[in-house]
């Protein structure tokens, strides 16, 4: 007797199918499909993620094993591994970035309060940074990267307000990180931070332009003057300087020939000085240490899509499927942060897709399933409450 719906049943409830409709219809998705639509191949790949599976071989097995409750799961009928396979690498990988993007306009908002550990700013604050998935060269051919070896690279930009993705490119390893800051709309008064990976001048000027604002880290050759050394306010006890600059070198002046700021910070853990760049003269310079301390976020983002979805071991060779995969598991990532939002549960993101994963084939209502009857223990680990916090 059905008592409710599965637990998997009811996450995909939070899936904008309208939306994904369109998308199909936009990149005719479902052309000379007869068993496996896109709506259902994007369930097989959701299962796969939600459920840890490391391969579509692992996928099918398990869906054929529980073949009579594909239907209450919402998949409708089983397909074997060789036509989910094909499916990634035909199907326009498009459709499922374009629902990506349609997660991330629903789910930032939810997250637009969150707080930003030990800085209290109004404006908006990202990070961008990338991350690289090693790849047999032999297998994935078009995913070259650095010594003769196969990669594939990720480049985000990260709101650090509750650690939702924005923006994402996937590419080959050899793709500059810096191409990346051509590839951004920027927001008005948004703080940008990034690594020394990203200290192109030509961008930055044009990220000021945009009457925005970024802070990176200068490189040990910068060469600059001086112009005027700034108060450090009492109570800033990391900060060893803070003054405005202008760079010298003949091609460095030319691209950035204005003011900029370098803030001076003494790094406890490592026991080493930092060394800030920024176009923002109205932020405290031990608030411009702090919101670069808090760039780790993004490095947490990484390292929770690499342990917690199934990204390790890619399912298909082609260009294609490799960002159809990424694309489905950053889908998944924004499902479980939806869900997080609309239950107000307590739980760490790590915790909520744990429980989502073992409890797919349980009728228990998501919300009585992410309430806790008992406190939760406060020893767990800063860096992963610091995502999906202070709702």
């Amino acid at each position: 007797m059905n008592t409710g719906k599965y637990v998997f049943a009811q996450m995909m409830e939070y899936l904008p199918r309208y939306e994904f409709d369109k998308y199909v219809k936009k990149y005719n998705g479902n052309f000379h499909s007869r068993e496996l639509s896109c709506y259902c191949q994007l369930l097989h790949l959701l299962f796969g993620q939600f459920t840890a599976c490391k391969s579509l071989r692992d996928i099918c097995l398990c869906l054929k094993a529980h073949k009579r409750s594909l239907y209450h799961l919402g998949i409708g009928n089983y397909v074997n591994p060789s036509s989910l396979s094909r499916a990634n690498e035909r199907r326009d990988y498009r459709i499922f970035e374009s629902l990506g993007y349609e997660l991330i306009r629903i789910v930032k908002p939810l997250y637009a309060d969150a707080n930003i550990p030990n800085v209290e700013i109004d404006a908006e604050v990202f990070a961008l940074d990338s991350t690289v998935i090693s790849v047999s060269i032999k297998l994935i051919a078009w995913a070259f990267g650095k010594y003769s070896r196969g990669a594939v690279k990720m480049s985000t930009l990260l709101s650090l307000r509750g650690g939702i993705p924005v923006d994402i490119k996937v590419t080959h390893g050899k793709w500059n990180d810096s191409n990346m800051l051509d590839e951004i709309e920027y927001i008005e008064y948004a703080v940008y931070v990034m690594d020394r990976a990203y200290l192109d001048l030509k961008a930055l000027n044009a990220i000021d332009e945009a009457h925005a604002f970024f802070l990176t880290r200068a490189k040990s050759n910068t060469r600059y003057n001086v112009e005027e050394y700034l108060r450090i306010p009492e109570g800033s006890i990391d900060i060893k300087q803070d003054c405005s600059i202008m760079l010298t070198g003949r091609k460095s002046h030319s691209l950035y020939p204005k003011k900029l700021r370098m803030v001076t910070s003494f790094d406890s853990q490592k026991g080493e000085d930092i060394v800030f760049i920024t176009n923002n003269f109205d932020l405290s310079a031990q608030q411009i240490a702090d919101i670069y301390r808090n760039r780790w976020q993004i490095e947490t983002f990484f390292k929770w899509i690499k342990q917690n979805l199934t990204i390790k071991t890619l399912w298909g060779h082609s260009e294609n499927a490799v960002k159809t995969h990424l694309w489905v598991a950053i889908c998944a990532y924004l499902l479980v942060a939806r869900i997080k939002a609309d239950t107000k549960t307590p739980y760490s993101i790590t915790e909520v897709a744990t429980i989502l994963g073992v409890s797919a084939f349980d009728k228990t209502q998501i919300r009585e399933l992410l309430k806790p009857d008992y406190p939760l223990f406060q020893n767990k680990n800063f860096n992963e409450l610091s995502l999906f916090d202070d709702l």
